[in-house]
């Protein structure tokens, strides 16, 4: 009897790819986000970029560096 080892191929961060997770979270305002991900509807993020909610964020989840720039220089209360 003898054994077989399949070897994993390597897996790397190609953003080319087709996959469907996005690369960076957006900032949106909290009131569109169900809205959108029920409905369809596009919502804007702080950084102007314009998508449908399709996936949470979920803590520690990579966040898109302008909206957190612009989110970051915004009074409480705006």
């Amino acid at each position: 009897m003898s054994t077989q080892i399949k070897e994993r191929p390597e897996v790397t961060d190609d953003p080319s790819t087709d996959d469907d997770a996005p690369k960076f979270f957006h900032y949106v305002k909290k009131n569109k986000i169900a809205e959108s991900a029920v409905m369809g509807t596009h919502v804007v993020a702080l950084c102007g970029e314009v998508f449908p909610v399709t996936k949470s964020a979920k803590p520690g989840s990579p966040v898109c560096p302008d909206c957190k720039k612009i989110y970051e220089g915004l009074r409480k209360g705006d």
